[in-house]
C-alpha cells in the first residue's frame, strides 16, 4: 500500500467501488473495503468517515474549485458566463475522477443511501454557488435561480460526456450552455 495519503485514498475508493458493483452498496462492509485496498479498517476511518462520504469524496475540492473561478470572474462579468467559466475551471476535477465517477453515477441510480446523499451534495454546491454570485452583488432569488440552472447543465453536460467522449467536457459544457441561451430566447 503506497504510503502517500492520497495514494491511499484513491485505492480505498477504488476497491470500494469493485466492492460495490460486485456486491451492493448496503451488502459491501467496510472491513471487506480495507481488506481489498490492503490495509486496516482503521486506516479506512483515518480517510474517511464512512462508505458515504467517501463515495463522494472531492466534494470541498469541486466547491472551492467552483467558488474561486466565480471569484476570479473579472468585473462586469454576468453570472451565466461566470458560472461558465466555473464549470470549466472544474474539468480537470471531472477529467482525473472519471474513472470513478462512470460507474459511480450508475451505482448512484440504484442505491438510495448514496441518492440521499447526491442530493444533499448538490444542495450544498448550489448553495456555494449562490453567495459566491451574491458576493458579486447578484439580486439573491436571481442568484439561487441562476445556480441551481448552472448545476442542472454541468450535471447535462457530464452525463453527455459520460456517454459520448468524443467531444470533450469543455465542449459538452459549451454545447449545454448555448442550448440553455436558445431554450430562454425562445420564451419572449
Amino acid at each position: 500500500m503506497p504510503r502517500s495519503g492520497e495514494a491511499a485514498r484513491r485505492r480505498l475508493k477504488e476497491a470500494a467501488l469493485e466492492l460495490f458493483l460486485e456486491n451492493g452498496f448496503d451488502q459491501t462492509p467496510v472491513e471487506a473495503i480495507a481488506a481489498r485496498a490492503g490495509v486496516t479498517e482503521r486506516t479506512f476511518y483515518r480517510h474517511f468517515a464512512d462508505k458515504r462520504e467517501m463515495f463522494f469524496d472531492g466534494e470541498g475540492e469541486l466547491r472551492d474549485v467552483l467558488v474561486q473561478a466565480i471569484t476570479e470572474a473579472p468585473p462586469g462579468t454576468k453570472p451565466l458566463p461566470a458560472l461558465r467559466a466555473a464549470f470549466h475551471a472544474s474539468v480537470p476535477l471531472f477529467e482525473r475522477n472519471r474513472p470513478l465517477t462512470e460507474p459511480g453515477a450508475r451505482l448512484i441510480a440504484v442505491t438510495p443511501a448514496l441518492q440521499e446523499r447526491a442530493l444533499a451534495k448538490r444542495a450544498l454546491l448550489v448553495e456555494a454557488l449562490t453567495q459566491a454570485l451574491q458576493a458579486r452583488q447578484v439580486d439573491p432569488r436571481v442568484a439561487s435561480l441562476l445556480a441551481q440552472v448552472a448545476m442542472d447543465i454541468c450535471a447535462a453536460a457530464t452525463h453527455h460526456w459520460m456517454l459520448d467522449a468524443s467531444l470533450s467536457l469543455h465542449e459538452h459544457i459549451d454545447h449545454a450552455f448555448r442550448e440553455l441561451r436558445l431554450a430562454a430566447a425562445a420564451l419572449k
